[in-house]
């Protein structure tokens, strides 16, 4: 199907729901600043933030790449999707009724906003099947593992809403299908059932398993995690993707542990379910687990919204398999890391425990919560790993250790701390000699400056090198036209006096993307009164759909300091520009009137002789006299009409 027209009022509303921090927030780590949030930039590459999010205006603006605009743009751009798609999801996120300029299209729009809400309900009648059959006797071995082998409580268990998929090959399908009179292919689509080989007919999932529900942050159940409880493979199985359930973007026990993890400041990160379970039981609720895969940029970025200071605490087990899973988790979300946008700590439970087993030995959660107070950061931890099995005496091993120490200060963008943990690395080699500590200090500061420093790239001599030359008219023309649509847009009440004395501004803008947004600008004010506030937010929308004029347009709604000191004295500002344009104009005119006097004889063409002659004379004049009055005192200017 082609993509709908959709109804301006179904973009309207979907602007009016959408907090542009809560959605940025899933996808870049930021930390408030003042009245605005700011982070990396996730459409280039940067060491130092200058991405801007703004919960007053809505909007978003790099200063260093210049990509800018709304939650709808900010999507469209990073999921490189259209305006139409992006609009939709966000449609369906927020309950929003879609409503397109053809009313066909509306009513199958809607049909496939409802196969999401069938899903929803599916699994969540699925989710009581299992709880209720937790509860029969076919299940007792279930439950005894639960409250025997794991020591959970009836409180628990219903809590968590632990559940039981019994062994038969079609229960659950003929419950929901033949019973509840869902669509077999619903239930297929909420990844319950699995189509058998030959077509003939569907299959329950999960069969003979201990079923964990995992929710969204919302709280509404997605899918399942289903344990084993024979010697079924694989041990745990998770549902497969679905509409609903994206095991990348989902972190188990988020939906309870967000209201603690923002009381505590601080997020710990457990491998298994039953981990996460068992803490929570204890009292520990600012704990979230993993979903069976190595642990995500997006999951992370979701998990330290809550947390102020963007602090998490990881807890795999101590064992071989948990530090590959700590290594992988930390190599997921190393740009993170190195630029300090989350601060990381590591905790390995002693004896290899997990924290359930660690828990039941401890016989309290004071233990566990003081070992976390004491997790070192990720840096120490990682250290201490490098250190492992290594005689700092041989030779070999020496020079090995300082190379990996070297690769992993370089990446430190804060210099303050890489200091600091050069003086440490350098401690640990020197083995407490005191002669050799200075050397070996400064012997890795020369490694890492060589390994941080940039290489130059070298041109390819087969590809000809095309030099675009800007003139400092075409320059002050640009900045002249970016100024004047900057007063239109932040000065309503400087608009009347600005169409006064440009005029026809059709004919005003010389360069064709300011061109495209006047054009924009004059087709809202046949709907929006001249002095409109919301005329900035019109124009996004607009404009939003074509990318190519987008970077030039998002400069001209984030303002720089030295451009807000315009937008303060718009009057003022508007007579300059209106000088420097009539002075940009004179100097094209004098130019191309001396080029004409060069190919004139004035013998054979006495009249255009004297009028190019007058022309040049004029314009030179008037040119000297528009910088003149550029440069005249305030009082001058604002007087002048």
């Amino acid at each position: 199907m082609s993509t709908p027209r959709l109804h301006p009022d179904t973009i309207e509303e979907i602007k009016q729901r959408v907090d542009i921090v809560e959605l940025i927030s899933e996808r870049v780590v930021l930390k408030k600043r003042g009245r605005e949030f700011v982070g990396l930039c996730p459409f280039h590459e940067e060491k130092s933030p200058s991405f801007t999010v703004s919960p007053t205006k809505q909007m978003f603006y790099c200063f260093g790449c210049g990509t800018g605009g709304n939650a709808i743009s900010f999507l469209k751009q990073l999921d490189t999707r259209s305006f139409s798609e992006v609009v939709l999801d966000l449609a369906r996120r927020y309950e929003v009724p879609i409503r397109t300029l053809d009313v066909q299209e509306r009513e199958e729009f809607q049909r496939q906003l409802s196969l999401q809400e069938q899903l929803y309900e599916v699994v969540a009648i699925a989710a009581s099947f299992f709880q209720h059959a937790l509860h029969q006797p076919e299940a007792q071995e279930a439950m005894s593992y639960l409250k025997e082998q794991r020591g959970l409580s009836e409180e628990t268990i219903q809590g968590f809403g632990l559940g039981y998929a019994p062994a038969g090959w079609q229960t659950l399908y003929r419950y929901l299908v033949e019973l509840k009179g869902y669509s077999v292919k619903v239930v297929e689509q909420a990844g319950l059932a699995i189509e058998r080989k030959s077509g003939a007919s569907y299959y329950d999932r999960f069969r003979d398993r201990l079923m964990i529900p995992i929710n969204d942050v919302q709280g509404r159940v997605v899918g399942f995690g289903g344990r084993s409880l024979g010697e079924a493979q694989p041990k745990y199985l998770n549902s497969p993707e679905t509409p609903i359930f994206d095991k990348g973007n989902l972190l188990f026990g988020l939906d309870r542990a967000k209201k603690a993890i923002s009381k505590q400041d601080r997020a710990i990160v457990v491998e298994g379910y039953f981990d996460a379970i068992a803490l929570h039981a204890a009292g520990i609720s600012e704990v979230v687990a993993s979903l069976g895969t190595a642990l995500s940029a997006s999951q992370v970025k979701k998990l330290v919204r809550y947390t102020p200071s963007k602090s998490i605490v990881l807890n795999f087990d101590a064992d071989q398999a948990g530090t590959t899973a700590t290594e992988r988790a930390i190599s997921e979300i190393s740009d993170l890391v190195y630029h300090g946008q989350i601060q990381l700590r590591i905790l390995n439970l002693p004896q290899g425990k997990d924290a359930d087993e660690f828990l039941k030995s401890a016989g309290s959660p004071q233990p566990y919560l003081d070992l976390v107070q004491q997790a070192p950061l990720w840096l120490d931890w990682k250290i201490e790993q490098t250190l492992k099995g290594k005689d700092l005496k041989a030779a070999d091993r020496f020079q090995q250790v300082a190379q990996e120490w070297v690769k992993l200060l370089s990446k430190i963008e804060d210099p303050t701390t890489r200091t600091y943990y050069i003086n440490l690395c350098a401690e640990y080699l020197s083995q407490g000699n005191s002669d050799r500590l200075k050397f070996i200090a400064e012997d890795l500061v020369k490694q890492i400056q060589r390994l941080r420093r940039t290489p130059k790239t070298k041109t390819d001599p087969k590809i000809p090198k095309i030099e675009v030359k800007i003139t400092p008219e075409d320059r002050l023309l640009f900045e002249t036209e970016s100024l004047i649509l900057r007063i239109y847009l932040h000065a309503p009440e400087a608009r009347e006096y600005f169409l006064q004395i440009m005029g026809d501004c059709n004919l005003l803008f010389q360069c064709a993307p300011h061109r495209f947004l006047w054009s924009q600008i004059e087709s809202l004010r046949e709907t929006l009164p001249v002095d409109s506030p919301d005329l900035v937010s019109k124009l996004q929308d607009g404009v939003g759909q074509f990318p190519n004029y987008s970077e030039q347009f998002h400069p001209l709604i984030y303002l720089q300091e030295k451009h807000i000191r315009d937008i303060q004295k718009p009057i003022l500002s508007i007579n300059k520009a209106a000088l420097t344009l009539e002075q940009i104009l004179c100097s094209k005119r004098r130019s191309y009137a001396a080029e004409r006097l060069a190919k004139i004889d004035p013998k054979l063409d006495r009249r255009g002789y004297e009028y190019f002659t007058e022309q040049l004379v004029y314009n030179k004049q008037r040119e000297k006299e528009c910088e003149r009055l550029r440069g005249a005192t305030v009082t001058e200017l604002v007087g002048r009409s």
